[in-house]
């Protein structure tokens, strides 16, 4: 069918004559919003070992979790007493990457450090 060249009719459910917007109350203009899900978080685990020093920890706390000096203790600590300590938490993809950067880290200098991903 030939499209009518002037527009739209208000029988054609384009015209606004007789037809009302159901985004509309009044004179303002109302919209519903979605909640959006918010991604999960996942911890990075640091996990204690015999060989890696303390000052490599704190190190590696501070350049790739971007701790100050005195969180980077206080985890370090949480390592070496506890056995593992939360270095960050973050979205998965961030958590993977973080926890390659340790290794790689930890195995260019010849440590045996160790990281881990687990859901918040």
């Amino acid at each position: 069918m030939p499209k009518d060249p002037v527009g739209p009719g208000p029988g054609d459910g384009g015209g606004l004559a007789g037809l009302a917007d159901p985004r509309r109350e009044g004179a303002l203009a109302t919209e519903t919003r979605r909640k959006v899900a918010r991604p999960p978080r996942f911890k990075v685990l640091l996990y204690n070992d015999d060989y890696t020093p303390m000052e490599f920890v704190v190190d590696i706390l501070e350049r790739i979790f971007e701790k100050s000096p005195s969180a980077a203790t206080r985890i370090m600590l949480e390592i070496h007493n506890g056995g593992l300590g939360v270095a960050g938490v973050y979205v998965l993809e961030v958590a993977e990457t973080k926890v390659a950067q340790v290794h790689h880290a930890a195995e260019e200098r010849g440590y045996p450090l160790r990281g881990g991903v687990e859901k918040e």
